[in-house]
């Protein structure tokens, strides 16, 4: 998947506006996005604490289960710890579910990485939260061997927050 026609323009943007490891970014999340005519916007801020990468992260996959097989020729797994903290700002009680699908890597000439089918490490990042909750984990990604600055999102189509994997 080609993000734009212009993909080095829009890969330099986003790599511009990506949070760094260790830095949160607050960010408005949709309750009910495209299910129901009510939706509303409640602040979260995500952090990315931990990237491990190449045979740090494969040795980590490898350890959750035997059935996790090697990364295809030319990508290689990263695992990203990250910390979610679901705000009191709007929202009222509404809860709002997490799951690994929300994010994607991107890798340096603008392309969707093929999402690894794995059991990931654990605590794994999958839960709902309710105003006021935080969740912590981990999630599996694929990334091209050669890419040094792949970037992550969290979102979807409309709203979409991006995090430096380097």
């Amino acid at each position: 998947m080609i993000l734009s026609a212009n993909t080095a323009k829009a890969q330099a943007a986003a790599a511009e506006e990506s949070s760094a490891i260790g830095v949160a970014r607050t960010t408005e999340i949709t309750i009910g996005e495209g299910y129901v005519t009510g939706t509303e916007s409640v602040e979260a801020r995500i952090t990315v604490l931990e990237v491990l990468r190449g045979d740090k992260a494969w040795d980590l996959v490898k350890e959750v289960s035997p059935a996790n097989k090697p990364p295809e020729a030319g990508m290689e797994y990263v695992t990203v710890r990250i910390r979610i903290e679901y705000g009191t700002k709007g929202g009222g009680d509404q809860s709002y579910g997490i799951r690994d699908e929300q994010f994607a890597s991107i890798s340096e000439s603008g392309r969707q990485c093929e999402r690894p089918s794995v059991a990931h490490p654990k605590p794994e990042l999958s839960g709902r939260l309710y105003p006021g909750d935080t969740l912590e984990g981990w999630i599996t990604l694929f990334v091209p061997v050669e890419d040094r600055k792949p970037l992550m999102t969290f979102g979807n189509n409309y709203n979409r927050v991006w995090f430096k994997l380097y």
